[in-house]
This record gives C-alpha cells, sequence and structure tokens, in this order.
C-alpha cells in the first residue's frame, strides 16, 4: 500500500517584479499536521511534485501559536493564519497563496507596511512622557476594561484587511484593525487624551467614510474581535466630533 501524501499547490513569485507562477508539492502525510509543518518540510527538502529540486519557499511565521500575526496567507481561498490550518481538515489540493492586498515580497512573504503606517497615523498607542516612572495611572472600569480586553487581542496579521473589498490598491481606506485600535486607545483613560486627534484622522481621507459594511472583516478575523461594533461605535463618536467643531466646545 503506497503511503499516504498531501498534495500542494503554492503561488510563488521569486521578487516582486517577476511573474508569479504555480509549484506543486507533496508531502507524507502526518496525524495532526498544520500548513507550517508541510513548508517546513519542503524548506528541509525543496524538491517539487515532478521530483525537480527547486528553491525553498518564503513565508513568514514566529510564535505558531495564533498570537503574532505573522504566518497569514491564503489557504484554500480563504485568508487565515496558517499556524491553526489544520491539513486534516482542508481539501486537497491545499492552495497556498501570498494576500493579495500587500505588495508581494517573495512567494508567500508580503510588505505589511500599509496597515503599519495606517497604525501610525491614528496614533495607536498611548504616549507617555519620559520613561521615569509616572505611578499607577486613573483606573479603567471593569465594564469598560471588558470589552477593551477584546479590542486588544489583534495581532496585525492583516487577514481583516484582505477580506476588505475597501482595502485595495484604489483605495486609501486605511481598514477596520487601524479603526478598532482607535476605539480602544480613546477608551484608554490616558488614551483618551488624544481622542479628538484620532477621531480627526478617520474623519479625513482614507477614515471611515471608505468603510463600505460589507461584514468581510468581522467574519474573517481570528481572534473574533468585534470590529463592526466599533465601526459602529466610531460612526456615533465621529458625528458628535463633527457637531463639536461646528458649534465649539
Amino acid at each position: 500500500m503506497s503511503e499516504k501524501t498531501i498534495q500542494f499547490k503554492v503561488m510563488r513569485q521569486d521578487d516582486p517584479n517577476s511573474t508569479p507562477y504555480e509549484e506543486e508539492f507533496e508531502v507524507p502525510y502526518r496525524p495532526n499536521m498544520n500548513v507550517i509543518s508541510a513548508l517546513m518540510e519542503f524548506r528541509r527538502n525543496p524538491v517539487n511534485k515532478k521530483g525537480e529540486q527547486t528553491t525553498p519557499i518564503a513565508w513568514e511565521m514566529n510564535c505558531l501559536e495564533e498570537v503574532c500575526g505573522a504566518c497569514s496567507m491564503i489557504i484554500n481561498g480563504k485568508p487565515r493564519q496558517s499556524c491553526t490550518a489544520l491539513v486534516d481538515q482542508l481539501e486537497q489540493p491545499i492552495r497556498l497563496e501570498p494576500m493579495k492586498t500587500f505588495p508581494v515580497v517573495r512567494d508567500l512573504v508580503v510588505d505589511r507596511s500599509r496597515m503599519f503606517d495606517s497604525l501610525k497615523k491614528v496614533k495607536a498607542w498611548i504616549p507617555i512622557d519620559g520613561t521615569y516612572d509616572l505611578g499607577p495611572g486613573p483606573r479603567m472600569a471593569e465594564s469598560k476594561r471588558q470589552w477593551a480586553y477584546e479590542l486588544s487581542k489583534c495581532m496585525t496579521c492583516g487577514v481583516c484587511l484582505e477580506a476588505c473589498p475597501n482595502v485595495n490598491s484604489k483605495s486609501d481606506f486605511i481598514g477596520p484593525a487601524p479603526l478598532s485600535q482607535v476605539r480602544l486607545f480613546n477608551a484608554h483613560p490616558t488614551g483618551e487624551m488624544n481622542k479628538e486627534e484620532r477621531l480627526e484622522t478617520i474623519m479625513g481621507d482614507g477614515g471611515l467614510a471608505n468603510c463600505g459594511n460589507s461584514q468581510n472583516c468581522v467574519q474573517s478575523c481570528p481572534k473574533g474581535i468585534p470590529l463592526t461594533t466599533s465601526i459602529a461605535a466610531l460612526n456615533r463618536s465621529t458625528t458628535l466630533q463633527s457637531f463639536k467643531n461646528f458649534f465649539g466646545a
């Protein structure tokens, strides 16, 4: 009886300017394999299905626990984390592609600068005055802390931007993840100091007005973050900010 194998079709690209091409691979089956396990086998022995020596597949990974967000790719047409994509639950041949929203660096590696630049744009951090001890800081109400914790689970994987039809090369929409981070940091007692600045940013080009409310983001988020709830809350906040701007404080 022949040994059971897993079939893969990988979309490859040698550099950012080269033409993409598809290459087939197969790997001996092992119980509880995930996509990363197979990619490691291809890297260890870079031979394609035809038995030809090829270059090792390039991809990104780090924690292997669906925490870092580095291993995002399109698996069988769906953007997701490859560390939690179990081979037994996937239809064969398993198709691996890089996310299309971001420029390809090589093979399955993409440049997610667009997302990180958007996080800088909305000031998705809490600025502090120096590194000396500032004391415990203001307390956060438990009811607010509980839902804010859900937003803090974002691992900047880029899956929600890949799933969103409004994030593309013809649009400057910052996407669901940066918007949700605006709500998170505006809810923080210290981060609230920059609340108006963040709201003004998302009221401009590429902000809330570009959201088409397709709901794709919340369905694809691997952490189950209530992204559309955040967007709805920000719509209310920006409306109030607009009235404040018009009538004055």
